[in-house]
């Protein structure tokens, strides 16, 4: 018995916007045994894309499943720039056997870098359409969930890939909590250290934190997160209430320190 496909679909359409709900159409118009799931990210970010690119394919994998990310900020390129830099539709099939296929620009592979083995365009229409992640690119996208490669393209240098930017906010969770692109291995500071964390122009005093740590209502701490598997992203977060309130409402990509009190 073949193993469904499961596609997890990541844009920046805003929540409940009806563009997730023309994509899945199309996607499950091509393969009605599809399920999609979709997860809505800040409008342009491709560092809260690349973030949950990883978290979908690296953290309980399975047979069957496709990460599926269009987060394509408007950028000029010439054609030699596209093939290099980004900008177009990539794919990818990475060691633990999962199939990524996102637009290659940005941070969008960043995340998953040191899992994919080979990186290729995707030769489908890039120009045409005002909505190509509905006109063009499910068509390629359930081909090469099915398993066939007429639409894999030239390999892409995988030094292309741009590094982890450090100490930037990755992405905000719905109870304001801002997750980071530190990991907790970088994090050298004992739990219990006192700390002032500044990001947005503000500057607040908090604790290191982990599971065992006794926080407050109210405290503001600087912990590992849900994200990231074994080695997790740390997280800025206000037991009881949200983060991102603490903080006057950073963005996304924003970036933010962490100093010893």
């Amino acid at each position: 018995m073949n193993e469904p496909i499961i596609i997890q679909l990541i844009a920046d359409y805003g929540v409940g916007d009806a563009a997730f709900a023309e994509v899945v159409q199309k996607l499950t118009n091509l393969d009605r045994s599809i399920r999609v799931y979709a997860t809505s990210i800040p409008a342009f970010s491709t560092l809260a894309s690349g973030f949950w690119i990883a978290q979908f394919s690296l953290v309980n994998p399975f047979p069957g499943l496709i990460v599926y990310s269009n987060t394509a900020p408007r950028i000029t390129l010439t054609e030699k720039e596209y093939k290099t830099l980004g900008g177009r539709l990539a794919y990818t099939r990475l060691t633990n056997g999962t199939a990524v296929i996102a637009v290659n620009v940005g941070f969008c592979f960043s995340f998953i870098k040191e899992h994919v083995a080979k990186l290729h365009l995707v030769n489908v229409p890039n120009v045409g359409s005002q909505f190509r992640s509905r006109d063009y690119y499910p068509d390629a996208v359930v081909a090469l969930a099915q398993g066939d490669a007429k639409f894999i393209g030239a390999e892409i240098p995988k030094n292309t890939i741009p590094d982890i930017p450090q100490n930037r906010i990755a992405y905000i969770d719905g109870y304001g909590n801002l997750k980071t692109t530190v990991r907790r291995s970088a994090c050298t500071m004992p739990v219990g250290t006192r700390v002032s964390i500044a990001c947005n122009n503000a500057m607040l005093e908090g604790v290191i934190a982990d599971e065992t740590y006794d926080i407050h209502d109210g405290e503001i701490s600087y912990a590992p997160g849900s994200t990231g598997g074994t080695d997790r992203f740390m997280e800025i977060w206000v037991r009881g209430m949200s983060a991102w309130v603490a903080f006057g409402r950073p963005r996304v990509e924003q970036d933010f320190t962490v100093t010893q009190v």
